[in-house]
């Protein structure tokens, strides 16, 4: 990694973001839900991608993801959102050391 020196600014909005990450990787995973319904061709395939990043990053089991990425039905994803969103799916804890090895 770069080593950068940041001012302090933007070292308070860099750690913010990545105290946030998992709030703002709910959100996101819910938008690519929609937007999977409306998208086709290439943008469809690239939103599947990012949705399966999302996805590993937030530490679901990887048999749940392999199966998203099998069948590729937003249903299925909405699914995964919802189980997320009650509480029946969790997600793996990270260790505050190795979030900060990662920023």
């Amino acid at each position: 990694m770069s080593n950068r020196n940041y001012s302090p600014h933007q070292q308070k909005v860099i750690k913010r973001y990545y105290d946030n990450r998992d709030a703002i990787d709910d959100q996101r995973l819910s938008e690519l839900v929609t937007n999977l319904y409306l998208a086709t061709g290439k943008k469809q395939e690239k939103m599947w991608d990012t949705a399966e990043q999302i996805m590993s990053r937030m530490g679901l089991p990887d048999s749940r993801i392999q199966h998203v990425m099998e069948v590729r039905d937003p249903a299925v994803l909405a699914k995964i959102v919802e189980d997320l969103l009650s509480g029946k799916l969790q997600k793996k804890k990270k260790n505050k050391s190795s979030q900060k090895d990662a920023s």
